[in-house]
């Protein structure tokens, strides 16, 4: 049965009178974007007269924080203070590169909890904010634990991956994103680009016998994209089918001169075995996309908190907690690179893929994350 009604702006089918969810989140991020300086400051005022309301996740609160971060890199240190003299600990991202007197705040309240929701909470927040004093205070709470770690799943340096960083047993810090984002943006056709998402490949996967894909190709060589530390191009090869149905990620490595090998993998049933679901209208529709990189850098939250929009560095919107990789071959931890919105490229499609990897071997990690 065919829908009754077309979004105006992009035609898409839709079963009500208006813009489709992508255009009107579009259309909202626009405004913000075009937000005069006087409209960014009332909405910082209002933070701070609300701050309590934020930390209850209410609306304007709520959604006005995630403007003024993603898009506009506008929570200032005045914030940041309302919201620890408050006892707000929460989204962490509001601790986001905090000055020392906030940090020394939420060290003396992480020191002073006693339970584990408190300091789980508290440990989020000191990771956002980030520096050595901060990592020497989770160095010591690892090494030293208090009566509440026993009621966490996990230590201190993986709540410091919430901040995009980590640190071994002796203290070394391992940075796990990058300083720089970009978007990946709609382009004209056939205009040139150093990304690429949804390249067919020639090969089936041995699971489902759909066609394999190179989901992100690179090139690290644009100007944009030095920030990678990649001289040449990095490709990540999977299954769109069978991604989020294996046991862990997808893994592939690359070589610079843009060849890839693509790694074994097994289905988190054990089977070995799967219908492939995607229809050949959708691999039309994955592999014609017209996303580009965008021309300029964008706030690092750009794509934290929304589902439409495809990034690459920054940070990323976890639909569930944050995973970071540990590389098949080294062990280290892999860094955060992309995030692909399947929707974006596959009408109906859900969840996000976040594509990872690791300098040192060139093996890139693919994970699959929705609700």
């Amino acid at each position: 049965m065919s829908l009754k009604y077309t979004c105006p702006v992009c035609g898409t089918p839709l079963g009500y009178k208006g813009l489709c969810w992508k255009c009107r989140s579009e259309q909202e991020r626009d405004t913000v974007l075009h937000w005069s300086p006087e409209q960014v400051k009332e909405k910082q005022d209002g933070l701070v007269r609300n701050i309590r309301r934020l930390a209850d996740m209410e609306d304007p609160e709520l959604t006005d924080f995630w403007k003024l971060l993603g898009y506009r890199d506008a929570i200032t240190p005045r914030i940041q203070r309302a919201a620890l003299a408050a006892e707000v600990y929460y989204p962490c991202e509001l601790y986001y590169h905090a000055p020392e007197d906030v940090r020394d705040g939420l060290i003396h309240a992480l020191l002073s909890a006693e339970n584990s929701s408190e300091a789980s909470e508290l440990m989020c927040c000191l990771a956002m904010q980030g520096d050595d004093r901060a990592l020497e205070t989770l160095l010591e709470l690892e090494k030293h634990p208090r009566p509440w770690r026993k009621n966490l799943y996990v230590d201190p340096s993986i709540y410091a991956q919430c901040g995009g960083w980590t640190f071994d047993k002796e203290g070394q810090r391992m940075q796990l994103n990058f300083d720089t984002c970009y978007p990946m943006v709609k382009g004209e056709p056939g205009e040139g680009s150093p990304i690429r998402m949804g390249r067919m490949r020639e090969d089936t996967c041995p699971h489902c016998g759909g066609r394999m894909v190179d989901i992100l190709v690179l090139d690290g060589r644009d100007e944009r994209l030095r920030f990678l530390g990649l001289d040449g191009i990095l490709t990540a090869a999977c299954c769109p089918n069978c991604v989020g149905f294996l046991d862990g990620p997808a893994f592939s490595r690359f070589t610079l001169d843009g060849g890839v090998e693509v790694f074994p993998s097994r289905t988190f049933d054990g089977t070995g075995k799967m219908d492939c679901y995607v229809r050949p209208e959708e691999y039309k529709a994955l592999t014609e996309n017209r996303f580009i990189l965008g021309k300029s850098s964008v706030p690092l939250f750009y794509g934290a908190a929304c589902e439409d929009v495809n990034t690459i560095g920054g940070f990323a919107n976890w639909v569930q907690d944050w995973e970071y990789t540990a590389c098949p071959h080294c062990g280290k931890p892999m860094k955060y690179l992309a995030q692909i919105q399947w929707d974006t490229l596959m009408d109906g499609t859900e969840g996000t893929l976040y594509v990872e990897f690791c300098p040192d071997c060139h093996v890139v990690s693919m994970q699959h994350q929705q609700t």
